[in-house]
């Protein structure tokens, strides 16, 4: 399968744009002053840019297995904890993420996270 470098730089800025917030303030929560914007911003780009390269190669749940692995070995690299706060990082963002989406949707603003 090829990589269209162009889909995969596009999708990176991308998740830049919407993923770091939640991912920071979820950092921020959980460990504090040690997760800083920058670091998020690394860890989005990395595990965009990585992720999708892995993906090219593996597919399925292997692929997603991969994916997950280094995501969180990326967050919990760059904000200096453990894997099971890593994992609570990525399930915090996740809500966070969804709450506001829900918030939007309801007062119909959600294509702004779409």
């Amino acid at each position: 399968m090829a990589i269209s470098f162009v889909a995969l730089a596009l999708t990176a800025l991308v998740g830049v744009i919407i993923i770091t917030p939640f991912l920071w303030l979820a950092g921020r929560i959980l460990v504090g002053g040690k997760a800083k914007v920058s670091d998020a911003v690394w860890i989005v780009l990395l595990g965009t840019i990585v992720g999708g390269i892995v993906g090219g190669y593996f597919s399925g749940l292997l692929g997603a297995l991969v994916q997950l692995v280094l995501w969180l070995a990326l967050i919990k690299h760059f904000f200096d904890c453990g894997w099971l706060k890593a994992f609570a990082i990525s399930l915090v963002a996740a809500v966070i993420f969804f709450a506001i989406a829900l918030v939007l949707g309801l007062i119909g603003l959600s294509f702004i996270l779409l």
